[in-house]
């Protein structure tokens, strides 16, 4: 089993143990080259992933071995890819918190004042805000990866990670370590939000 895949196997668990990746939800994928990355099998459960469930695609999203059937959002992995030379590993999830928040409006959530924000690139501290994008979801992915491209053109400065209306979340890193203490950062900050939203 090469690391990549070992990779990929671990986090699916560690993503299932949260309840990031219920049933058959979320996708993962590792860097392997310039022009080639590792990612999850379509339909399968993350926390029960074999070696044989990660496949290998190149940047356009074809499946290097014949029979082999990617997710449907594996056009956004590539997309991140294309985009930041720098990103090794993109995580993808459907967890409660993401799932609600993103359905109530707005093109973006607001985080300010926590300390976990330390966990982004350029934020030494707590004192900082990010604003995360908000996207409709689409079934049409290249649509909704060029929806996404623009928003980084715009931007005087990405955020690693966005959300899915109703749907997920996306997080990236230089590897799978960085990939996962964002998510985990984005995700606490945001299961924050909810309960104070709750309790307001």
């Amino acid at each position: 089993m090469s690391l990549a895949t070992a990779a990929i196997i671990a986090a699916g668990r560690r993503m299932d143990r949260h309840g990031w990746v219920p049933a058959t939800a979320g996708n993962l994928s590792v860097r392997l080259s310039p022009g080639l990355i590792a990612i999850t099998r379509s339909g399968g459960h993350k926390g029960l992933l074999e070696p044989e469930d990660v496949i290998q695609v190149d940047l356009d999203g074809a499946p290097q071995r014949q029979g082999d059937r990617p997710s449907a959002e594996t056009g956004l992995h590539c997309g991140i890819y294309r985009h930041f030379p720098e990103a090794g590993a993109v995580l993808h999830g459907h967890s409660v918190a993401v799932t609600v928040l993103s359905r109530l409006g707005g093109d973006a959530i607001r985080l300010s004042g926590y300390e976990l924000l330390k966990a982004f690139p350029g934020l030494p501290t707590h004192d900082a805000t990010i604003t995360l994008p908000v996207f409709d979801n689409d079934q049409d992915i290249p649509r909704l990866q060029a929806a996404v491209g623009e928003r980084w053109r715009q931007a005087e400065a990405v955020v690693p990670g966005y959300l899915i209306r109703g749907h997920g979340i996306y997080v990236w890193g230089a590897d799978m370590p960085a990939a996962l203490m964002r998510l985990e950062a984005l995700e606490f900050m945001l299961a924050c939000e909810m309960e104070q939203r709750r309790i307001a």
